[in-house]
């Protein structure tokens, strides 16, 4: 047995986990600010029930607050970008890039061109939320660990797309997507726990 190896791979293990647990709470901070905005509504799969590793982030909310959505990707981006219309900002929760795919339609067709659509008079602001898959502490295959930031940050034009690599910057870009939405932008903020490198994510 290569006790240094052992060590090395446990002094890995140790800091992955605090640091997944520190990107944790402040996901956690910036669900509490949003969800004392009285115009924000969470609205997804395991927003209100667990499921995924997002419901520890969502658990505090009020259920007053959340939506439960059944797996209908598309019509899920299509109720939020409506109740946007309404006056609402919606955070659209997706626990997987994966997931969010199959709302592309909804994501580009409309979210994104509704205010050049409509010459103006409407301008959705949605916050869409989702995370890459975590490779560790077991590797659950390539359709669980997509990583599309590349491909929707270029083929977005009207929604700002940012990966969060850093736990420092999730308050501050989440508030900014407040502000945003609440001037009819809206934004897809893409959740990296394991900070950025999962060396087994699928990338397109």
């Amino acid at each position: 047995m290569n006790i240094n190896a052992s060590t090395h791979t446990m002094g890995l293990a140790i800091g992955l986990h605090f640091k997944m647990k520190n990107y944790l709470e402040q996901t956690k901070k910036a669900m509490e600010w949003l969800s004392k905005k009285k115009d924000t509504i969470f609205l997804g799969q395991t927003v209100e029930y667990p499921g995924s590793p997002m419901f520890k982030s969502l658990e505090d909310i009020p259920k007053n607050k959340k939506i439960e959505m059944p797996i209908a990707e598309d019509m899920q981006l299509g109720m939020s970008i409506g109740l946007s219309l309404e006056g609402y900002i919606p955070i659209s929760v997706y626990p997987r890039m994966d997931f969010l795919i199959l709302a592309t339609n909804q994501l580009v067709n409309h979210l994104d061109k509704v205010k050049e659509m409509s010459n103006g008079e409407f301008s959705p602001g949605v916050i869409v939320r989702t995370q890459i898959g975590s490779s560790k502490p077991l590797y659950p295959g390539p359709q669980h660990t997509g990583n599309y930031y590349q491909m929707l940050s270029k083929g977005l034009k009207n929604v700002m797309v940012v990966k969060l690599d850093k736990a420092k910057d999730i308050m501050r870009y989440y508030k900014i997507a407040y502000k945003l939405a609440k001037d009819g932008m809206s934004s897809l903020l893409i959740e990296t726990p394991q900070g950025g490198k999962n060396p087994n994510a699928y990338k397109k």
